[in-house]
C-alpha cells in the first residue's frame, strides 16, 4: 500500500502528492505570505468514497515552523473553501506521532460535501479541548468521547474470580487470565456490543487477536484458549488525546508457559470521533519472533484465528459478508453483524474492514450465529505463518460501528475503500 505524502518543492512551496493518481492532492500554495503562515490543499475524492465515509484521512507535509508548532499545541485548523457564500466550517487536525524525518503527518475527518475536487486552508487556531480522550484505571484503558464511553482496552491481567466457579468444569481450564484484548466495546447508544467470560466459551475475550496453533520449537501451544502462550503486558503503553482521535499503543510479550518470551506484540487501538453514522476505529498489531521462528495457523488450519470478534447477544442478528471479485480493480473485503443489543433502542452494527496491504489477502470469513461470533481469519487455509526475528508481521484492521441494522453495500463499500486508500491513517 502507498502512504500519501505531501513534498513541498523548493521552488513554489507547493505541495503536491507523490502517491498514484487515484486520491490525489493537487496542489497547495502559500496564502497571505510567511506570516500568515496558510496553506491550499485540494483532495480528489473521485468517487466520494472519503466524504460518505466521513473517513479520517491523513497525508505528510514538511510544515513551516509556525505550522509545526502550532501542530505540537494542537492548534492547526482546516477550513474548507467552498463557492457559497455561508460560512466556512472549522475542521481540526490532529498529528499522527511526532515528526519523523521533519515530515508531520496529519490526520482529520472527511466532512461532508460532493465528490471531486475539495479545497482546504490549513492555518492555526485555538487550541482545542480534546473531544475523545484516553483514561486509565488501575492499569485499563479506556477511550471516551465527551464523557461518552467508545471503548476498554485491557492491557493488565484480568481474573475470572468467582465466576470460575459457575464454569463447568470441563470449561473450567479455559477460564485463566487474560490481558491484551478490547472489552467492552460500546455502540452508539451506550449498549455494549462485546461479550467477555462466556460461560460456554469462557476465553472469548470480546475483540482479540490470536491464533489457536502457536508452534515454537516443535512444542504447540494456544494462544486463542489460553493454553501454554500468553500475551501479557511489558509495562510500555502510550496514549493520546486529542479533537479528531484518541489512541492507545501498547507493547505485549508472549511468554511460553508464562515464563519465555518468543514474541514482541505492538497494538495500536484507535478510535475517532463520531458522526451521524457511526464511528470508525483502526486496529494496527505488529509482531516479531525473538529468538526462533514462532509459526501461526488457524484451527486445524482450515477454521478460525486472527482477529476474533465475539459480540454479546443480539436480537433479530443478520451477518453479511462481501468479497470482491478478484478481477475488480478496487477489491474490498468487509463483513457485517447487526441487530439490536441490549441497552439500545434501535439497531446497531459492527462493520469489520480488511486491510489489502495484510499477507494473504483477502481473509476466509468466519462465522458462528450461534455465538454471535464474525472474523476474518488469518493466515490462508492450509498453511502456517512464520514470524521470523527481524521480519514482523502487520496486520490492519478497521472497525465502523454504525448505528441501525446492516447497512447498504454503498455505504459499507466506501468505508471499506476510503479504509483502503492511500489517504488512510493505515497506509
Amino acid at each position: 500500500m502507498h502512504r500519501r505524502k505531501f513534498i513541498q518543492t523548493a521552488v513554489t512551496g507547493a505541495l503536491f502528492s507523490a502517491a498514484p493518481p487515484a486520491l490525489t492532492l493537487l496542489q497547495g500554495t502559500p496564502r497571505g505570505g510567511a506570516a500568515m503562515g496558510g496553506w491550499d490543499i485540494a483532495i480528489e475524492d473521485t468517487d466520494g468514497a472519503l466524504e460518505n465515509a466521513r473517513a479520517p484521512v491523513c497525508g505528510g507535509v514538511m510544515l513551516p515552523d509556525r505550522l509545526r508548532r502550532a501542530a505540537a499545541e494542537g492548534r492547526l485548523v482546516l477550513h474548507e473553501k467552498l463557492e457559497s457564500a455561508r460560512q466556512e466550517p472549522v475542521i481540526p487536525a490532529q498529528c499522527l506521532g511526532p515528526p519523523v524525518d521533519g515530515e508531520t503527518r496529519l490526520c482529520w475527518l472527511m466532512p461532508p460535501g460532493p465528490a471531486g475536487r475539495r479545497v482546504f486552508t490549513l492555518g492555526v487556531g485555538a487550541p482545542f479541548s480534546p473531544l475523545m480522550v484516553v483514561g486509565q484505571t488501575e492499569g485499563q484503558y479506556e477511550i471516551s468521547a465527551q464523557g461518552q464511553r467508545v471503548l476498554r482496552y485491557n492491557y493488565r491481567q484480568v481474573e475470572p474470580g468467582d465466576l470460575r466457579n459457575s464454569i463447568s468444569e470441563d470449561n473450567r481450564k479455559y477460564a485463566v487470565a487474560r490481558s491484551d484484548y478490547i472489552h467492552p466495546l460500546y455502540g452508539p447508544q451506550g449498549e455494549i456490543l462485546t461479550k467477555d467470560w462466556s460461560l460456554d466459551h469462557p476465553h472469548h475475550r470480546g475483540i482479540y487477536w490470536a491464533w489457536p496453533e502457536v508452534d515454537w520449537r516443535g512444542q504447540r501451544g494456544d494462544l486463542h484458549a489460553l493454553q501454554r502462550v500468553f500475551a501479557r503486558p511489558s509495562g510500555r503503553c502510550e496514549t493520546v488525546s486529542g479533537p479528531v482521535f484518541a489512541q492507545v499503543m501498547a507493547e505485549n510479550a508472549w511468554l511460553w508457559e508464562d515464563r519465555e518470551l518468543i514474541v514482541r506484540e505492538r497494538a495500536t487501538i484507535r478510535a475517532y470521533a463520531a458522526n451521524a453514522g457511526g464511528r470508525i476505529v483502526d486496529l494496527e498489531f505488529h509482531f516479531e519472533a525473538v529468538d526462533d521462528p514462532v509459526l501461526l495457523a488457524r484451527r486445524g488450519t482450515s477454521h478460525y484465528g486472527g482477529l476474533n470478534v465475539r459480540l454479546s447477544a443480539v436480537k433479530d442478528q443478520r451477518i453479511i459478508k462481501h468479497v470482491a471479485p478478484a478481477a475488480n480493480r478496487s477489491r474490498v473485503s468487509w463483513a457485517d453483524l447487526s441487530g439490536l443489543f441490549a441497552g439500545g433502542s434501535v439497531a446497531a452494527g459492527v462493520t469489520i474492514i480488511q486491510l489489502a496491504s495484510n499477507p494473504d489477502y483477502p481473509g476466509d470469513w468466519i462465522d458462528y450465529p450461534e455465538l454471535n461470533w464474525l472474523q476474518p481469519t488469518f493466515p490462508a487455509a492450509g498453511t502456517r505463518y512464520e514470524i521470523r526475528p527481524g521480519k514482523p508481521l502487520a496486520l490492519r484492521f478497521r472497525l465502523w460501528v454504525h448505528r441501525g441494522g446492516t447497512p447498504p453495500e454503498e455505504r459499507a463499500r466506501a468505508q471499506s475503500e476510503a479504509a483502503n486508500s492511500s489517504w488512510s491513517p493505515l497506509a
